[in-house]
């Protein structure tokens, strides 16, 4: 007895918070030996072509019926298979004398295991989109239909194809637990928008089909044949911890002369959308496309690249995102990019690498301009220092949207701003006025006049002593700006200190972009200044 008890509850992680109850249905794992043999290698090879060519079918047309989030992943998926990499694959193994499907599952697992092997998590999620594309196609070369089951049903297996949780009907609730898969899966993204609870990462477990489930996601826990007492207690936890509808703040804060503050979010990972409030900020002030992309393959990987801007546009509604352009060099580098840590602060990064590397700089505007269609989008331009950058950045943005339009794609040109992070750019505002608008990055001003590299430990308190002029700076900086009639804001690590919000606001600042972790404390200390920075009770002495 004791044993059964210790195998009635499964800890794993939460991928979509909520509860369910149901029956379980076991998924069925393809079994390479119950494959059909081949034919003729010749018959084998044209099989498997017209198998992809079907498979294709049956995702475009799941894509007629599907809404915007979800179609974007089965494209996603169209893609893959009209790669023809995929296919050759399976053809050598079909020339070694495999037959169609064993060929197929055999280059197609192999390729599985190469991504699930990867360092980066959000390139190990995509594996499930391969398993996908995989049974899909083995389905149309063994004539069986895409496994379903029964609504109201918990699924339980490995991993779950996205295709197939589109394909589900979750109406009659029902949740998911799988023994891999990933919260940044396409399917943990789906079943969040979905309300449908998901627990992943619980390790392979013994369990009958059909047995009955409780999955309590928000605590990661699987429990087998639970009693009603602890299913009524799950649901009530779940009850109590939904609030009431939250007050919006819509990222906005007052000061105590009644002047407003707008708090954008600074995001350095998809991740953080499923965590983070929209309505507590007024968009998306700062996306650092830099921490997004782990290795050259990404970041030449325009879908991925227009996937997260989409991601992010669905996230702030009507509310503005900022999307920065790859700022590496210095102390952010990735291999064969033409960027050495090396070089330090000083040499050949940010726009400067851009324009070196124009393949990457238009790769990445052309997913940039393919956004616009799904809100409201502007780019920031990292590490200008001569209006020259600006302009012919902005020359790149207007020949790839040309080639759009041409092409029949739904675009428009995005606002396009500069960082404002070199001093001899923050001094001479006046001249860069091609920039729709400017955001002060502190971390790089304050390194560059107090000639304190930020990465070394041994100078850090010159990097932080250089504050007063920085404030200085962008006073100057904002009176500038206000001239030109151009929007200013800030986006660098001291907007998100609330021991700096006194001097920023001194200096004329009144867009902040903050870390989201630090919303509420930033909150509370310009609550209790007035505009030009002095507390309360020091303006009415």
């Amino acid at each position: 007895m004791a044993g059964a008890l210790e195998i009635r509850e499964i800890q794993g992680l939460c991928a979509s918070p909520g509860v369910a109850v149901g029956t379980v249905h076991l998924a069925v794992e393809v079994a390479a030996d119950a494959l059909p043999p081949g034919d003729s290698p010749a018959a084998d090879r044209e099989k498997l072509r017209r198998a992809v060519a079907a498979a294709i079918a049956e995702l475009k047309a799941l894509v007629g019926r599907s809404d915007e989030e979800s179609a974007g992943i089965l494209d996603f998926q169209i893609e893959m298979l009209l790669d023809p990499v995929l296919v050759e694959m399976a053809e050598e193994r079909i020339l070694a004398g495999d037959g169609a499907a064993l060929a197929w599952v055999a280059a197609l697992d192999h390729y599985i295991a190469g991504i699930e092997e990867a360092s980066d998590e959000q390139l190990r999620a995509r594996a499930a989109d391969v398993v996908d594309i995989r049974n899909r196609v083995l389905g149309a070369l063994t004539g069986r239909a895409p496994e379903d089951f029964a609504p109201g049903s918990v699924f339980v297996g490995k991993d779950l194809q996205p295709s197939l949780f589109l394909a589900h009907d979750w109406t009659a609730g029902g949740g998911i637990v799988l023994f891999d898969g990933s919260i940044a899966s396409h399917v943990a993204m789906l079943a969040r928008s979905r309300s449908v609870p998901m627990i992943v990462a619980t390790g392979r477990f013994e369990v009958a089909d059909g047995a009955r489930l409780l999955v309590d996601a928000k605590e990661g826990r699987v429990v087998i044949a639970p009693e009603e007492a602890r299913i009524r207690e799950a649901k009530s936890r779940m009850a109590e911890a939904r609030p009431a509808e939250p007050p919006r703040a819509g990222g906005t804060i007052e000061t105590a002369d009644g002047v407003a503050i707008r708090l954008s979010a600074i995001i350095n990972d998809p991740l953080e959308f499923g965590s983070i409030d929209p309505s507590l900020f007024a968009g998306i002030g700062l996306m650092r496309t830099e921490f997004l992309m782990t290795s050259p393959t990404d970041a030449f990987n325009e879908e991925r690249h227009y996937e997260i801007y989409r991601q992010a546009l669905r996230w702030a509604g009507d509310a503005p995102v900022i999307v920065r352009m790859l700022d590496l060099g210095g102390d952010k580098t990735l291999p064969d990019l033409g960027a050495r840590k090396s070089e330090s602060f000083m040499g050949l990064r940010g726009i400067r690498l851009l324009l070196a590397r124009p393949e990457l700089a238009r790769l990445q505007a052309r997913a940039l301009l393919r956004a616009t269609a799904h809100g409201r989008l502007g780019v920031l331009l990292p590490m200008v220092t001569v209006p020259d950058e600006l302009d012919a950045m902005s020359t790149i943005f207007e020949e790839e949207l040309a080639v759009l339009v041409r092409r029949g794609v739904q675009t428009r040109m995005p606002e396009i701003g500069m960082m404002v992070e070199v001093p001899a750019a923050a001094l001479m505002l006046d001249r860069f006025s091609r920039s729709a608008f400017f955001s002060f990055g502190t971390n790089d001003l304050a390194q560059y006049l107090a000639a304190a590299a930020r990465d070394d430990r041994s100078v850090a308190e010159l990097y932080d002593a250089a504050a007063p002029a920085i404030c200085r700076l962008i006073a100057g900086g904002v009176a500038l700006a206000d001239a030109m009639k151009r929007p200013v804001g800030i986006c660098g690590e001291m907007a998100s200190e609330p021991r700096h919000i006194p001097a920023l606001l001194a200096a004329g600042l009144r867009n902040f972009s903050v870390a989201p972790n630090r919303l509420a404390d930033i909150r509370s200390a310009i609550g209790g200044l007035y505009s030009d920075g002095l507390p309360r009770r020091r303006r009415a002495e």
